[in-house]
């Protein structure tokens, strides 16, 4: 991107086009969520100098995404054949351990798995294919991130490399939660609890092929995929019609820990970019994404056989985390090989959680009470909390 920031989205767009010299953005429509979201980071989020540089050039690398995107499709059309094997997906409330049992799974050579570069940026230029470029630029947005906000990777470890949410795949389409986590947006927020996702997750599929199809024109093959975000708790429905055999890793944790601490993340990363960041407001929308998320699942649920999904316990993933991993691999199937074993164990010996800051928050200042988070969250306390609090 070149010139002065801008979050005008005709501006953007026609940036975009120009920088492309591609015209035609794919499904679904982009110019109704991009003038919400724009409309809300001028007007509410009080963007620093930074916040807004940061967020022109956000937007303006999705369009980019989104006009080459069609464009490799026109050229290539058996990008939409690719065959997605069924995938692992891994559920949970933020803070229950998903990362790290993404993580390991992900550094079995048998698991398709996105890094943070390749969610970040699932569209490659014409000239970077092998993904050199797209690397370079991730790594320097990683670092300039935690550079200017060092608590962050006490609070997730941010790896550009490492597998990562691929939620960010959604993002491409300003119809996923990605936006709301990176700016106090209270209109944007609104807006798209209004708005049916199932476009988001159809173009979630296609990225997923295109990712696919890159990897094996890169030699890497799978024989599954691994995929992590807590958005899809929402929406384990849609999952199942794109993926009728997928198999849902599901972790828990008893919300009075994990609810303040992702309300912590969030507020860090609105302080990060906007004047508006309040750490009450941070506590209000995220507590109410996730209890509606959270609730939707456990509806959801008990729609499916029992056997699709592996409950997990945050403190078992803590524990031992090997075996949670045999555990999940006895319920889909697949044998715990001796090299497997050796690629887990070298991820967990090259990521010690010991190495990152403390971190430290109270469930006050995001203006949560005990019995307020025990109130909002009950049946998912009793089903799944309450029966192992005593072990």
């Amino acid at each position: 991107m070149s010139g002065e920031p801008t979050l005008d989205p005709d501006r953007l767009i026609a940036n975009a086009r120009a920088e492309t010299g591609l015209t035609e953005l794919d499904e679904p429509d982009i110019e109704v969520p991009l003038r919400v979201l724009t409309r809300a980071l001028r007007e509410e989020a009080r963007l620093t100098p930074g916040g807004r540089y940061f967020w022109s050039g956000r937007l303006h690398g999705i369009l980019i995404a989104r006009l080459r995107g069609r464009d490799w499709v026109r050229r290539h059309p058996e990008i939409l054949e690719e065959r997605v094997p069924p995938p692992l997906v891994i559920l949970g409330l933020s803070r229950t351990g998903t990362t790290l049992l993404h993580r390991l799974i992900a550094a079995d050579k048998r698991f398709y798995s996105a890094a943070w570069w390749e969610c970040r940026f699932p569209v490659p230029a014409p000239d970077d294919m092998d993904g050199a470029k797209r690397i370079a630029v991730a790594k320097a947005e990683v670092a300039a991130m935690l550079e200017a906000n060092p608590d962050l990777l006490s609070i997730h470890p941010f790896d550009a490399m490492g597998a990562d949410e691929d939620i960010l795949l959604m993002d491409q389409t300003l119809l996923s939660t990605t936006s709301e986590t990176m700016a106090c947006i209270p209109g944007y927020y609104e807006w798209l609890r209004t708005q049916d996702l199932r476009p988001a997750y159809d173009y979630w599929y296609r990225t997923i092929q295109l990712l696919q199809w890159q990897k094996r024109r890169r030699g890497v093959t799978a024989e599954r995929w691994v995929l992590k975000t807590p958005m899809h708790l929402g929406h384990v429905d849609k999952i199942v019609d794109i993926f009728p055999d997928a198999t849902f890793a599901q972790t828990h944790r008893d919300p009075l820990a994990t609810i303040p601490s992702y309300a912590s993340m969030i507020y860090e990363l609105w302080r990060g970019v906007g004047e508006t960041a309040d750490p009450v407001e941070a506590g209000r929308q995220t507590s109410g994404t996730l209890e509606h998320d959270l609730n939707r699942c456990l509806a959801v649920r008990d729609t499916l056989p029992s056997d699709k999904f592996i409950d997990i316990d945050f403190r078992d993933t803590v524990k031992d985390p090997e075996s949670v991993v045999e555990r999940i691999y006895g319920q889909i199937g697949l044998p715990m090989t001796e090299t497997a074993r050796r690629q887990i164990g070298e991820y967990m010996s090259s990521h010690p959680r010991e190495g990152r800051p403390k971190h430290a928050y109270s469930m006050e200042q995001f203006g949560f009470t005990r019995e307020d988070i025990e109130r909002r969250f009950a049946e998912y306390r009793r089903r799944h909390i309450e029966p192992t609090a005593r072990l």
